[in-house]
């Protein structure tokens, strides 16, 4: 009964400071609201008081804490705009150097399982990267620099599911192009050798299912790809197998110049 009663008076009370012309008393509540994690209370208040105090010095204390209202309550998209707004509005502030990594850090928590679409993982890549030039000195640094590798980390793991994918469908062609463009995208990554393995293998294998008119050219493809292969890691362990397409590619080229020699000598001989 008392709980309720409390719980009653505290609504009442926080209703009429809702009515009250008193800013100052608004002001110094909302800052109380914030500071004890009363985020539902306080975002109403600095809504209101940010229209109140526009253009005096107390409304940058508004435009700072009031994104910071929304970061505490999981509102990542929300509090990465009004981030945004505080810079627009004071990019020469002291603070604008917080706020700008707060962007950056609130797409970063945006960013989903690695299944999924990356729109937000490159938002939050282009944003640690707009930190890092605007504050190359920063303190926070470090902490920028470890967060984009994990971040680039997920996209290369998304472009390599997406290129085994094709392979495991069976889409050569297609496997080849993504395998290609996540070589171009992330040349350091730690998968090298086992990409260009699959890169042979997706060559090797369209040979085999290709129309005889295509044979030619993907069977030297293989050949070609697996002597880079070779070059990058004479020491493989996936060489044995590499090795052996590439031979039976040396045998499907030399089958081929074979036959179209045949048919060259048959032509000839009609012209005779």
């Amino acid at each position: 009964m008392c709980l309720a009663l409390s719980t009653l008076f505290s609504c009442s009370s926080y209703q009429k400071l809702l009515k009250s012309q008193d800013y100052e008393l608004k002001f110094s509540k909302a800052k109380e609201y914030y500071n004890k994690g009363d985020y539902n209370k306080a975002v109403p208040l600095f809504e209101e008081l940010i229209g109140v105090y526009k253009g005096t010095k107390n409304v940058e204390d508004l435009y700072y804490f009031y994104p910071y209202c929304y970061y505490a309550q999981g509102d990542y998209i929300l509090a990465a705009f009004y981030f945004k707004n505080f810079i627009d509005n004071y990019p020469r502030s002291e603070r604008a150097e917080d706020a700008r990594f707060m962007i950056a850090y609130c797409n970063y928590k945006l960013s989903p399982d690695v299944n999924l679409e990356q729109e937000n993982t490159i938002k939050a890549i282009e944003a640690f990267q707009n930190f890092a030039n605007a504050y190359p000195e920063s303190s926070r640094i470090t902490e920028c620099n470890q967060l984009l590798d994990e971040l680039r980390a997920k996209l290369e793991n998304k472009s390599y599911q997406s290129a085994y994918l094709y392979y495991k469908m069976r889409d050569y062609k297609a496997a080849i192009n993504a395998f290609n463009n996540l070589l171009r995208d992330f040349p350091e990554t730690q998968r090298r050798e086992k990409i260009e393995y699959l890169i042979v293998k997706s060559y090797y294998l369209l040979a085999e299912k290709s129309i005889p008119s295509k044979q030619e050219e993907r069977y030297q493809k293989t050949t070609s790809t697996y002597m880079e292969f070779l070059e990058h890691f004479p020491q493989s362990s996936y060489l044995r197998e590499a090795e052996k397409m590439y031979q039976d590619a040396l045998l499907a080229l030399d089958r081929i110049a074979k036959q179209n020699n045949n048919n060259s000598n048959n032509n000839n001989d009609k012209k005779i």
